[in-house]
């Protein structure tokens, strides 16, 4: 079963002459070292808690700080609600909005059925965020799901009773808005049509199977088992995933012999780069080398995992022909393409993976049979920021 509840959130208590900027920040492993400075040049921006400095003080003294804003009143106290996040954005010139439900969810072993993930993680970022939630006993940023829906009659109901409490846009073009939903009639209502649905966890996996581990450490602490949660339906509108392209340098093998092992695992056909871009969407995915030549290439099974361009990527081409797995090939990620094209063009990298956007029913369908996807294969646009509301279990 999906228990999500409303909650009694902590969210921002702006002052005279402070904004919401101030308080809020894309999620910690987006932001860029000059970005995180001016984040934490506004004394109770997120990121003073999230991304602490002093190593010494990681983990005690973001408590400690956390502490200080709700004993000055930088932070507020709300009754039980749930809250609406609604982002505006432009996906390749078309005008969307996405609309997520914030609440807590509790966590539960994917092995139940009912929470699903998607791709593999990594242990490490795991382990960071286990300490510091263990220090903190508090949820500073929103893990993100989907879950099938709710019926229009209810979603009308949170549209005409949902208030508006913050407004921000964003340097990408973003417009945020984050309302309050306390009717409690409405909240139940919520909380009853999702109970009996799964839910597809879309991004933040480290941070939901942090919350697990957490949960699993204190066992009986009821406040302990959830964890903070935005959901958004699945026929949502607004609902977009970009594809994460690879990038490839080695000094392990040469261009020739990369081509020639690729074209030896999978079809392909040499075409030019805008070509490559006009066909992409027909075949698997596009290949731009560091000389520029192109080629658009294709994998052919019945095995569902085979039919996923990341996994055919994975196994086929930075395993299988670049060794990438023993240490023969760096791979970094890009989910803008027109950034992919410009480090291309600058020669940056030996290879780069073009792949098509993911569809939500092919991660759905792997994922309800218990596949796991390799990393970095969706890219959900927009992100989902932080600090606009804490959820504390002490």
């Amino acid at each position: 079963m999906v228990t999500f509840l409303p909650f009694s959130g902590y969210r921002p208590n702006l002052s005279s002459g402070e904004h919401e900027a101030d308080r809020i920040s894309p999620p910690y492993d987006v932001i860029g070292d000059d970005y995180l400075k001016e984040l934490q040049s506004h004394p109770h921006n997120v990121t003073n808690l999230t991304l602490k400095q002093d190593a010494d003080k990681r983990y005690h003294g973001a408590r400690k700080e956390l502490d200080s804003w709700i004993e000055s009143g930088a932070l507020k106290q709300d009754e039980d609600s749930f809250y609406i996040y609604e982002q505006t954005f432009d996906d390749n010139g078309t005008k969307k909005v996405r609309t997520g439900i914030v609440g807590i969810l509790k966590t539960e072993k994917y092995e139940e059925g009912h929470i699903i993930p998607h791709e593999e993680t990594f242990s490490k970022v795991k382990a960071d965020r286990l300490n510091l939630l263990r220090d903190m006993e508090a949820h500073l940023e929103s893990i993100f799901g989907i879950f099938e829906g709710l019926t229009p009659e209810l979603n009308k109901k949170i549209a005409d009773n949902a208030r508006l409490i913050y407004m921000y846009n964003d340097d990408a073009g973003v417009e945020h808005k984050y309302y309050k939903l306390s009717d409690k009639a409405i909240c139940s209502e919520i909380s009853e049509q999702l109970k009996d649905q799964k839910m597809l966890i879309a991004d933040g996996h480290h941070r939901y199977e942090t919350a697990l581990n957490y949960s699993l450490e204190n066992p009986g602490n009821e406040k302990k088992s959830f964890v903070l949660a935005t959901l958004v339906a699945s026929d949502n509108e607004g609902l977009v995933i970009w594809p994460t392209h690879r990038l490839v340098n080695t000094e392990n093998i040469s261009e020739k012999n990369a081509i020639k092992g690729i074209s030896a695992e999978l079809k392909t056909e040499e075409v030019t780069r805008e070509e490559m871009e006009a066909k992409l969407k027909d075949h698997m995915m596009g290949l731009m080398f560091k000389s520029g030549r192109c080629f658009l290439a294709d994998y052919e099974s019945d095995e569902p995992m085979w039919k996923l361009d990341t996994y055919v990527a994975q196994e086929k081409i930075l395993k299988g022909v670049y060794k990438s797995d023993e240490g023969k090939a760096t791979i970094s990620y890009d989910a803008e393409y027109s950034s992919v094209k410009a480090k291309m063009d600058e020669k940056k990298h030996d290879l780069a993976i073009v792949l098509n956007d993911p569809k939500l029913q092919t991660i759905w369908d792997l994922s309800m049979i218990g596949k796991r996807m390799p990393k970095k294969t969706t890219f959900f646009f927009p992100k989902i920021w932080s600090g606009f509301v804490f959820y504390l279990m002490r």
